[in-house]
């Protein structure tokens, strides 16, 4: 049987073909995923081994490893003072206080040198570091003089010699480029400048703490060795860890990170690969079909049901592994084109394409039991055809009911929509996030489900106009996409998904804008926003743009992640501290009090978000522990408040965020601006941007402007959205134009009677299309229907999150719908051209 099945693949290899290439394109996402996934963590691992190079390091306790919200989990330091004592260490050959800290490097071009969201960062140049390498020129040792990486100094478009400005603590300092370093290691785009030793510590460690201490050892000191003798220099607030013990901290902390990255890929690839399965399914149903006399001949000649069902699983496994195979090629050349793309804009990826074991069997394994799953209720239908079916000129072929289907259907679209309604009437709880879910997924296989008994009205109302306006050919069409409900549906159903994802992530964005939009309008009173493309505005701009005489008021909203504990409890979370003016609710920004005074700010006491408190358990009256480098601060919570502008979930005064993180530390992501009595808004624009102009990355935004600059990072997440969606849709595409082309080969002899009969080819190719056209149009409409209803809940179940607003998108649904119909139309060239070049005779003698 297993030559009878490969036999079969080769008769009838233009069926198999569009099934083989479905699987590709799935296969091809989830290969493409894991082989990016390595590169990145090869990348950022190659990052981690190039900036903690060092045998040993002294830091704050648990601090230095990456975390989850990103930087590093350090809220102390350790004094720089301790360097010189680490040094007189047996078995230390050199000490190297670390530190760094935010700057900006104009280039030639006298813009901000900057790759995509790589950060700007830079160091201290100390000749004793080994993981610094001049490579040419020399190191900076002059406060007007830096050093450039490699590849920064390549984006820059300077050379030695060169001078620039650059921003840093605030100011902005004419310098001049005196040397090219190597960092030892991929920088994945970040904008690396090295500063003279004195100037750098007297810019990032004020306070005389570093970040930490990296200690190198001598020639025949082990790093474990080197850790015991430096433990009479650590203390509670000092610790001391091999150089390895903080790569691997770091490593995994980056490798967690991914995992999102690789989940949020997968969920595609797996959308990708259950639309495919429609057309594998479709494809071996429609085949099956056509060949239940060579079935029930294998029967009658004495091959088992069990036989039967056999050879039609291994055309299918067949199908599945030449189709993955095809896929790792293709996942591995998307790495390449992306890899390709990252570099035109900076961010170099580390190494080759990465082809490990893994990657290979997890895709073969995945498209091969896709294809196999996705094939076997049609191989039990051909393992059950009756032998005597053989006697007969023509097998038919009895259609099952839909009714136990749609009653199927109708229940589990119910309990879908009950579970959505539930998450809608009770929204706030984390169990109503997995109730809407699970809901949405079950509403939409309900109505798959639903399909083959929806297909004859909703396609009758369809067909109205084809058949009212092109006669005969209308009618004939409708009739076709009408007469197997079950078959109609299942191709349509690859379309519907994707179209449902489509019109609902539409929705979700539309709306979005349009809630970010109400939001500044209705809880902001600033005329100016001022944001940066480093995400810290220079403090030096920000006292620049107060002293005008311009601005009547400007609010800083200055933030650093750190610890919070309730007092007594050692469970720690990282939020954002942020620090503003004392009058900041009563006169910017407009905040609903949930509970507490409001007032209690400008007594040093801290106010919480009413979301932070309640993840994190917190109320009126507790104390919380906020430790920063400056050491840990008891404050009460004196109020609990609602806004959607402050990001941050603990506030407090800006003197008590100065205690605990040196402002020089402090991320100001935000300034809004006023304006004084009498001045106008434009007046106060010109103003504030020639007062900002010389710090290159400062951008100033009205609140229009500001909305627009926050609607268009929604669109650049919707273009990366529908483009990986899109890939579903191709993948139905291919759908329609297998099962248009199966169609035909089933339908030759009544081609060859229609033909005779005086149907002309261009008729017959038109009925072709328009039944194409049918098809895609019901899983547009129904999809879009699905999609959109589900998404309308979100504004609801989310509006204590900033999603208050619902906005339906009629314009790009209508050319969504536009889009199905040239979609159709594209499908059908194909077969439409192969059905009208059929010879007349040739069809009417065909079996």
């Amino acid at each position: 049987m297993l030559r009878v099945a490969l036999r079969g693949i080769r008769a009838h290899l233009v069926r198999f073909l569009l099934s083989l290439l479905a699987v590709a394109l799935g296969v091809a996402f989830v290969a493409g995923t894991f082989s990016l996934r390595t590169m990145m963590s090869s990348t950022f691992s190659g990052i981690v081994d190039a900036a903690a190079p060092a045998d040993a390091y002294l830091r704050p306790p648990g601090g230095g490893a990456f975390t989850a919200e990103g930087g590093t989990g350090s809220t102390g330091t350790v004094p720089r003072a301790l360097a010189a004592e680490v040094a007189e260490v047996d078995g230390v050959a050199h000490a190297i206080p670390e530190v760094q800290g935010a700057i900006v490097l104009v280039g030639a071009d006298g813009t901000a040198v900057q790759s995509t969201q790589a950060p700007s960062m830079a160091f201290p140049y100390v000749t004793e570091d080994p993981a610094i390498e001049v490579v040419e020129g020399r190191g900076p040792s002059a406060p007007d003089e830096v050093a450039l990486e490699t590849a920064t100094l390549a984006s820059s478009g300077f050379a030695i010699g060169d001078a620039t400005q650059v921003v840093v603590g605030g100011q902005v300092t004419d310098v001049e480029i005196v040397g090219r370093v190597d960092m030892g290691g991929p920088m994945a785009g970040a904008t690396i400048v090295l500063v003279e030793p004195e100037t750098g510590y007297a810019l990032f460690a004020p306070d005389g703490g570093v970040g930490d201490i990296a200690v190198y050892a001598q020639d025949g000191t082990t790093a474990e060795q080197l850790v015991d003798r430096l433990g009479a220099l650590t203390s509670a607030d000092v610790e001391a860890v091999t150089g390895q013990e903080l790569r691997d901290e770091n490593k995994a902390a980056i490798d967690e990170m991914l995992g999102f990255v690789t989940t949020f890929l997968l969920v595609f690839a797996a959308i990708a690969l259950f639309v495919g399965a429609f057309i594998i399914s479709n494809t071996f149903a429609m085949s099956v079909r056509q060949r239940m006399r060579e079935f029930a001949l294998l029967r009658a000649v004495g091959a088992s049901p069990a036989q039967v069902f056999t050879s039609i699983l291994v055309q299918a496994a067949a199908v599945g592994l030449i189709g993955s195979a095809l896929g790792v090629a293709g996942g591995l050349g998307l790495v390449v084109g992306l890899k390709a793309v990252l570099g035109a804009v900076g961010m170099d990826l580390a190494g080759s394409i990465p082809v490990d074991a893994a990657t290979v069997v997890v895709s073969l394994v995945v498209g091969t039991v896709v294809s196999v799953l996705a094939a076997a209720v049609p191989a039990r239908r051909a393992a059950l055809v009756p032998p005597v079916e053989a006697m007969r000129d023509e097998v038919t072929v009895p259609e099952r009911s839909i009714r136990v289907r749609a009653v199927a259907g109708l229940v589990l679209t119910g309990l879908g929509a009950a579970g959505v309604a539930a998450a809608t009437l009770n929204s706030g709880p984390d169990t109503m996030d997995a109730a809407l879910g699970a809901g949405a997924a079950a509403v939409l296989l309900g109505v798959l489900m639903l399909a083959p008994g929806m297909a004859r009205g909703v396609l009758g109302v369809l067909a109205w106009p084809f058949v009212r306006a092109i006669r005969p050919v209308g009618r004939l069409a409708r009739g076709n996409v009408v007469r197997n409900p079950r078959r109609t549906a299942s191709t349509a159903g690859a379309l519907m998904i994707g179209m449902a994802l489509v019109g609902a992530v539409s929705v979700i964005a539309v709306s979005a804008q349009q809630s970010v939009a109400g939001v500044v309008e209705s809880q902001t009173n600033a005329d100016l926003v001022l944001r940066s493309a480093t995400f810290d505005i220079p403090k030096g701009a920000i006292t620049d743009v107060a002293a005008l005489s311009e601005v009547g008021r400007s609010d800083v909203f200055a933030a650093a992640a750190l610890p919070v504990t309730l007092d007594g409890d050692d469970a720690a979370g990282t939020p954002y501290v942020a620090g503003v003016a004392d009058d900041l609710f009563d006169r910017t920004i407009e905040a609903e009090t949930v509970d507490g005074d409001l007032a209690s700010l400008a007594d040093g006491e801290a106010v919480v978000q009413e979301s932070a408190a309640e993840e994190y358990g917190w109320a009126v009256g507790d104390t919380l522990v906020v430790t920063g480098p400056r050491g840990p601060q008891d404050l009460t919570v004196g109020a609990v408040f609602s806004t959607n502008v402050l990001g941050a979930a603990v506030v407090v005064r800006t003197e008590v965020l100065d205690g605990l993180v040196p402002p020089e530390q402090q991320l100001v992501d935000t300034l809004m601006v006023s304006a004084a009595d009498g001045v106008a808004v434009a007046d106060l624009k010109n103003a504030v941007a020639e007062a900002v102009s010389p710090y290159v990355v400062v951008s100033v935004l009205t609140q229009e402007e500001f909305v627009s600059q926050l609607a268009d990072q929604v669109n650049q997440v919707l273009v990366i959205l529908y483009a990986l969606l899109g890939l579903s849709v191709v993948i139905a595409v291919l759908g329609i134009v297998n099962t248009l082309a199966l169609s035909v080969i089933e339908r030759t002899r009544e081609i060859g009677l229609l033909r005779a009969v005086g149907l002309g080819r261009l008729q017959l190719a038109g009925t072709v299309v328009i039944e194409s056209v049918l098809t895609a149009v019901f899983g547009t409409v129904v999809g879009l229907v699905v999609g959109v209803s589900l998404a309308a809940t979100l504004p609801t179940v989310y509006a204590d999150d900033g999603l208050s607003e619902l906005v339906i998108p009629w314009g790009s649904l209508g050319a969504m719908l536009a889009l199905a119909v040239v979609v159709g139309v594209l499908a059908a060239l194909w077969p439409a051209t192969r059905a009208a070049r059929m010879r007349v005779l040739d069809a009417v003698s065909y079996e």
